[in-house]
């Protein structure tokens, strides 16, 4: 068994090795929209974003994304507090919107497509596909490690480690609605008025 003083040690390495990854999925965050930008009025003669974006549809995935992030944030409170059942059932919660955002995420994809609005169609929707794309492949990613977390809670009892992973967790889930936040303000708002 570690010393508690070793224990600390690691877990703070793995917190700033954490923090590093985000810094770097901000790079690429920040690249696909330096693209969607510069790409944004390319429509080859084919639609902009005020034509195939359905506002409502969006808005109500962003409530339900931020709604995600509020009931995590409940989760690492729980944890932090010991409450176990309290924990487990927000990650649960979470884990539900989470779903449910990639769902609507995933059905407004194959809806474009349906109408002949495809990444092939122009140098916009390529770039808007590859960004909300990528966004959606994270998300896909948070809720595997969502349920990794709430397995290893259910079988195991709390662990100072696992308080640790999950504040990590909180940390990429935030990060996501911040992301999601600028994706709603500058592809489907001043996207969708060119």
């Amino acid at each position: 068994m570690k010393h508690p003083i070793e224990a600390v040690a690691v877990q703070e390495k793995k917190t700033i090795g954490f923090w590093m990854y985000l810094m770097t999925d901000l790079i690429l965050f920040a690249s696909l929209f330096a693209t969607f930008a510069v790409l944004r009025g390319q429509t080859a003669g084919g639609p902009s974003g005020s034509d195939i974006f359905n506002m409502p549809f969006v808005l109500l995935e962003t409530m339900i994304l931020l709604s995600s992030s509020f009931t995590v944030g409940l989760a690492v409170l729980g944890s932090r507090r010991g409450y176990k059942k309290q924990t487990i059932c927000w990650l649960v919660v979470t884990f539900v919107l989470g779903a449910t955002f990639l769902t609507l995420e995933l059905t407004e994809f194959t809806r474009l497509v349906a109408e002949g609005y495809s990444w092939q169609r122009s140098a916009f929707l390529s770039a808007f596909f590859t960004l909300v794309g990528t966004h959606g492949l994270h998300i896909a990613v948070g809720l595997l490690w969502l349920v990794v977390l709430i397995v290893r809670l259910i079988k195991f009892r709390f662990r100072q480690s696992d308080i640790h992973r999950l504040a990590l967790f909180g940390l990429f889930w935030h990060f996501l609605d911040v992301v999601w936040i600028f994706i709603f303000s500058i592809v489907y708002l001043i996207g969708g008025l060119t």
